[in-house]
């Protein structure tokens, strides 16, 4: 911008400009004061009264500039606008066209009236003089240099034409060159100024803006020089270290400051000595980050980066809220949120730190495996807050018997684990672990109740210099699982012929698998006669598998294996498709029925399953009997009566194997859709020489047949026990070796035949006699 006219320049710019109009009177005093006696020289060497006349307008015009500038003085221009300041302008330059024209007119009387050359030499000297210092004072608006630069030369332009000269008229001529000059200086010197007022004052706003965004970080921030003296540090810094005024801190030595800062916040001797240690290397390249504890309640966290220039800058924050994050998660990763003991991860970092620098390699190390017996039945009956508070008494128990020679932790659910790191190389470890199992046992209170619990366990003893954390515990878990299968509530060591009998286990659940994919399993019967052996009414399909190598595997074996893999369901779907398709081949009269598993009934895919199978095969639902055992029924009894339920509806029939071994036969024949029960095979044997049981049997067959149910008798093996059940009529239908074993469906077709049931009728009969 080079012109100050209204709305050019912004009002703080232009105001500054018009107030730099109103400086330096001492100037203005010397300027009245040399055009005076200039004046009365004149006027004294001519005697002409123009020339003391000029000399009293100066002075007057003076005074009337003196008042206007003392008036201006006590303007109030915060609120001002251009216009208010452009009539301040115009004020200042009316005044000063009155001395500038005073002094031309002075000059031009000269040249063309007087004609002495004193009045010529003066006259034009203090004008010209006066135009000297005209850019000084008044280059802050252009219309002023430019009216009083012509103002005060325009006249002895006129007084030099009037002289009718040429050479007077060349120097008239250069005259205004001059005015132009003086115009284009000031104007100059204005734009250069306003620049640098304009840069000054957006470096001021820049400054302003970053000492805020400075002062608000989060961070602290020390800008140090090469020799670490600070140049600039933020309120955050101070605040963060105690130092007190940010303003204190400049051009000290970072290391005074942290001393200090130590000192205020109370820091002992070593921590004080950590700090300056950590930020020492970190400023020299050595760290990218330091984490400084302060307090329990403090942590900071340091950075550098080394500027081209060689200064530092050197930022730190509070990270107390993170660490403390930390610590938190690593405490629930590292221990159980129920017990407060640690978990099997850690367990396993504390086991190596144990065993971890011992120079004593063949020192023996153990572990125990700990498993609540029946804390299922406590949840089950007592609800879950109770076994949780019964789980924290036991790890409260756990915890005071290991003691410090052992270190316990909550493996999973019910299950605990202690590992004995035997430091002391005590040769009685084996005796430590069962004692510590034996004082486990016991009664614990919890909720207000009191429970007496056993504890089934397994543990491994192994060298030192073998121990792999891993292999303990997969040693360990073998021995407890012995330990569940024959002597619950036992405590079992590590054999190496469980390992052998593991390894067996997986084996065969990898060939039980590769038989399901391959169609390797088959399908085989029992028949179900009546009790005169005369008529075959239903056949249980039994899943068989003959393993290239082992021979037939008893199904006892692979079911549970099955069920361990969750590979029951598929088993059971073969079963249902195969034993469909075999009974729509016999004769109409004859039925079939399938067990179904517990895992069976958690899940109405089985629904599905026996819909499929009926639809495939053509099969009348009517003909398919599904067999359920008691303990089916007791994971999720909702689920599975409303599973039963919907069989029931689609035409199937429903009977509960192993009748009389559960733990609530008589409720459940209530509740289920039951339209035959199977007397289990405990309730036959010795019923000859064992009264009391065949008591048993008797009422159970009587407790059916009075709520309208079929009653079939399993693991009749004898003539002499089916002649007993004959005699008293204990039986709808007789299952068992004295009339079948199970065999192929092509061997039922033949059963079936009218001359074979002949001849099967005799035989029992003759038998039976």
């Amino acid at each position: 911008m080079t012109r100050n006219e209204q709305g050019a320049f912004p009002t703080d710019i232009y105001l500054s400009s018009v107030s730099s109009l109103y400086q330096h009177r001492r100037a203005l005093v010397i300027g009245m004061l040399s055009h005076v006696v200039i004046f009365l020289l004149v006027f004294l060497k001519t005697s002409e009264p123009l020339y003391l006349g000029c000399a009293i307008a100066i002075v007057i015009i003076w005074i009337l500039r003196n008042l206007d500038m003392r008036r201006f003085d006590r303007q109030d221009f915060s609120r001002a606008d251009q216009a208010a300041v452009r009539r301040w302008e115009n004020r200042y330059i009316i005044g000063g066209i009155g001395v500038t024209l005073t002094c031309g007119l002075t000059c031009g009387y000269a040249i063309a009236v007087s004609q002495d050359a004193f009045s010529e030499l003066a006259c034009i000297s203090v004008t010209l003089a006066s135009m000297i210092s005209l850019v000084g004072r008044n280059y802050g608006s252009e219309r002023a240099v430019l009216l009083l630069s012509s103002s005060a030369c325009l006249p002895i332009v006129v007084g030099l034409l009037t002289l009718r000269d040429p050479y007077m008229l060349v120097l008239a001529i250069l005259i205004l060159p001059f005015i132009f000059t003086t115009w284009k200086m000031a104007n100059n010197v204005r734009a250069f100024l306003y620049d640098n007022v304009l840069a000054a004052r957006e470096i001021r706003s820049i400054a302003g803006q970053f000492d805020a965004a400075l002062n608000n970080m989060t961070h602290g921030l020390f800008m140090l020089d090469g020799d670490n003296r600070i140049v600039v540090a933020n309120e955050r810094a101070c605040e963060l270290l105690k130092l007190g005024d940010k303003a204190d801190m400049k051009d000290r030595l970072l290391d005074d400051v942290l001393q200090h800062g130590a000192g205020q916040m109370s820091l002992d001797g070593e921590k004080s000595a950590n700090m300056v240690r950590q930020l020492d290397l970190l400023l020299k390249g050595k760290r990218s980050r330091a984490l400084v504890p302060i307090a329990e309640d403090l942590f900071l966290e340091f950075s550098a980066s080394r500027r081209e220039n060689g200064e530092i800058v050197l930022i730190f924050e509070d990270v107390t809220a993170r660490i403390q994050a930390e610590r938190q998660i690593l405490q629930m990763v590292r221990f159980d949120t129920l017990t407060g003991l640690p978990s099997r991860d850690y367990l396993a970092e504390l086991a190596h730190n144990a065993v971890a620098g011992e120079a004593a390699s063949d020192r023996d190390v153990g572990l125990l495996l700990i498993d609540i017996a029946e804390f299922k039945h406590v949840n089950d009956t007592r609800g879950h807050v109770v076994g949780d508070k019964l789980l924290q008494a036991i790890a409260e128990r756990l915890k005071h018997v290991a003691g410090s020679g052992a270190i316990a932790a909550r493996l999973m659910g019910d299950e605990f684990v202690v590992f004995f790191p035997n430091k002391a190389n005590s040769l009685d470890l084996d005796e430590r672990i069962r004692d510590l199992h034996a004082r486990m046992r016991g009664t614990y209170e919890a909720g207000g109740f009191t429970f007496y619990m056993t504890m089934s366990a397994g543990f491994v003893v192994a060298k030192r210099s073998a121990f792999r954390f891993e292999d303990l515990q997969i040693k360990a878990d073998l021995a407890l699982a012995e330990t569940k299968s024959r002597d619950r509530g036992g405590c079992t060591a590590f054999e190496a012929e469980m390992d052998a009998r593991y390894l067996d286990r997986q084996r065969l659940k990898s060939d039980l698998r590769e038989a399901l994919k391959s169609g390797a399993l088959s399908v085989s019967y029992q028949p179900m006669f009546t009790p005169d052996g005369s008529r075959v009414e239903c056949c249980e399909a039994l899943a068989r598998w003959a393993h290239p190598e082992r021979g037939p595997v008893p199904p006892s074996v692979f079911i549970q294996l099955a069920e361990e893999m969750g590979l029951v369901t598929d088993i059971t779907r073969f079963v249902l498709r195969q034993a469909c398709r075999d009974c729509s081949t016999w004769p109409q009269g004859v039925a079939v029925s399938v067990n179904l598993s517990v895992l069976d009934l958690r899940d109405r895919q089985i629904v599905e399953i026996v819909g499929k199978a009926l639809d495939e095969t053509g099969l009348d639902p009517a003909r398919l009997h599904l067999e359920v055992t008691e303990s089916c029924l007791m994971d999720e009894p909702a689920k599975a009566q409303s599973l039963l339920h919907e069989l029931r509806e689609r035409g199937m029939t429903i009977a509960i194997d192993d009748f009389g071994t559960g733990y609530s036969s008589l409720s459940y024949l209530d509740a289920l859709p039951v339209s035959i029960i199977k007397i289990d095979r405990s309730f036959v044997r010795n019923i000859r020489g064992d009264a009391r049981r065949f008591k048993l049997l008797r009422s159970a067959v009587n407790l059916a047949r009075a709520l309208g149910l079929k009653a079939v008798v399993e693991g009749v093996e004898t003539v002499d026990e089916l002649q007993l059940i004959n005699n008293h009529r204990c039986a709808d239908l007789i299952q068992g070796f004295v009339f079948s074993a199970p065999m192929p469906a092509s061997a039922i077709r033949d059963l079936c035949k009218p001359r074979v049931r002949k001849r099967a009728t005799k035989t029992s009969r003759s038998n039976i006699a």
